[in-house]
């Protein structure tokens, strides 16, 4: 967006700040995305899950609702539509049948393949201009950041903190 002499809208004292940087990348990056893939329904805005379940089949909701970061009820919605959608399932676990554990089907192993694939060239697109090395800088400041929040998190949840 352009400020009234042409140039880009600033967002004064948060210019520099990481997670002001982080979203804002977040939201380009997937809508930029979600242009390149047409006909998915819900799946291009879940495929981080979608990926997380393909890698780790059967895992508890809790567990999948931990590993992205999101609270249990709200993972619960978005299941609820991934599996109307037919791209996931969900069973009674067979350790705790009070859980359930998620599984893909066989068309959401299709779709999160298709997807992956045109995540990958999304990817080069989003990287055109780093070197080797300037990716795997950002990627590993990523997990650092990553780690720390989740160290907070686990604290916070831990002491009774919302």
């Amino acid at each position: 967006m352009e400020d009234q002499n042409g140039g880009e809208l600033k967002a004064g004292s948060q210019e520099r700040s990481i997670a002001y940087k982080l979203r804002l990348a977040q939201i380009m990056a997937y809508q930029a995305f979600e242009e390149q893939v047409k006909g998915f329904g819900a799946a291009p805005r879940y495929l981080g899950l979608l990926c997380v379940i393909r890698a780790n089949p059967g895992q508890t909701q809790t567990k999948l609702a931990e590993a992205i970061a999101l609270q249990r009820s709200s993972l619960v919605t978005i299941l609820d539509r991934l599996e109307a959608d037919g791209l996931l399932e969900r069973r009674s676990s067979e350790t705790d049948r009070r859980a359930k554990s998620v599984w893909l089907t066989p068309e959401g192993e299709k779709v999160v393949r298709t997807l992956v694939e045109q995540a990958d060239q999304h990817e080069q697109v989003l990287c055109e201009t780093l070197s080797a090395e300037q990716r795997n800088e950002v990627l590993n400041g990523l997990e650092t950041i990553i780690a720390n929040l989740r160290r907070k998190i686990g604290r916070s949840s831990e002491a009774g903190e919302p």
